[in-house]
């Protein structure tokens, strides 16, 4: 007994330090690339943000290859304190915020109503998964058309409803409004709701993906324990299946959340910040148009919008993250 204890520690010990470590150290070479992927992508450029939000910057360099960014501190933050256009993106981005959640709710009440084993069922989740996978411009260009007070979906309801065509003394047909269809896009009050409703067709979608997943995942005992008690409808579903929904419901509000404080597609295919000025801006847009765009190359005040949206979005994630701890931790 003693022989092959000795036998097994000289064998371990011959061994190279991979050998010995070797289940420890394997999860870190896979993870190796994507961990250097996020540390260059994500990580430097977070706190390049933070350093170039602190400098008076246009993006250029001098012949000599110099940078000709000038240090000023704090006063892009204190820019932004006086500046109107801020507080009306981080408003919209507010609006963005509250009303994206209705997805979440949504998701879940076409997942349990595409969750039936009813022929032709397939089609009919393919339709409502069809949104998800247009890109947010063809998203943004459709919704556009459909606002149009002209010819769009809306505009054509609104005929329908409000007017009445008219033949005048010459045999032309004309068509009488009591009231002229809104225009959606153009109004300054109303614009940002259009544009959100838009953004949340695909969210809807995603959220109803990540639900049907869950659900795939519900024990079916409990589901038959819960009848034999008597549980169904509201009861069922409130008691029984949004607990087990619990991961599911975690990463649909995360994903939401992101979403919609990170919104800029739509708002720069529907809109690019109008009507007027800046009416239906977020803090992502506004960054892009105060940085980026052809009136902006204020790159230190376009790294300071960014530096606050991240911070925004840092309380979030980690609020959601510390919640999602305690869960784990309280099993």
């Amino acid at each position: 007994m003693a022989l092959s204890s000795s036998l097994e520690n000289r064998e371990f010990e011959n061994r190279t330090f991979f050998q010995r470590n070797r289940m420890a150290i394997v999860p870190w070479v896979f993870l190796l690339p994507a961990v250097l992927f996020f540390l260059v992508y994500v990580i430097i450029p977070i706190f390049q943000s933070l350093w170039i939000s602190l400098y008076e910057w246009d993006g250029l360099y001098r012949p000599d290859g110099t940078w000709t960014a000038q240090w000023v501190g704090f006063e892009n933050y204190a820019k932004l304190w006086t500046d109107e256009k801020f507080w009306t993106s981080l408003r919209n981005n507010i609006a963005w915020l509250l009303l994206f959640m209705l997805a979440v709710p949504m998701g879940l009440f076409i997942a349990l109503f595409l969750n039936q084993t009813v022929t032709g069922m397939r089609f009919y989740k393919s339709l409502f998964f069809f949104p998800f996978v247009i890109s947010q411009v063809v998203v943004g260009l459709i919704f556009g058309w459909f606002y149009n007070p002209e010819f769009g979906v809306v505009g054509q309801i609104w005929k329908f409803l409000f007017c009445e065509e008219v033949i005048n003394i010459v045999g032309n047909v004309s068509t009488r409004c009591s009231v002229e269809p809104p225009a959606l896009l153009a109004s300054e009050e109303y614009a940002t709701y259009g544009i959100i409703a838009a953004g949340l067709w695909p969210q809807i979608a995603y959220c109803m993906i990540l639900y049907l997943t869950g659900l795939n995942n519900v024990s079916p005992d409990q589901i038959e324990a819960a009848r034999i008690d008597g549980a169904k409808g509201w009861r069922m579903l409130w008691h029984v299946v949004l607990p087990q929904l619990k991961p599911a419901t975690f990463i649909a509000v995360v994903v939401t959340v992101i979403g919609a404080l990170r919104s800029f597609d739509m708002v720069a295919i529907m809109t690019a910040g109008g009507p007027g000025v800046g009416s239906t801006n977020v803090l992502a847009y506004y960054m892009y148009e105060a940085a980026l765009s052809e009136f902006g190359f204020r790159y230190g005040y376009g790294s300071a919008i960014a530096s606050v949206l991240f911070m925004i979005m840092l309380m979030y994630i980690s609020y959601f993250l510390f919640r999602m701890y305690q869960d784990e931790r309280g099993r």
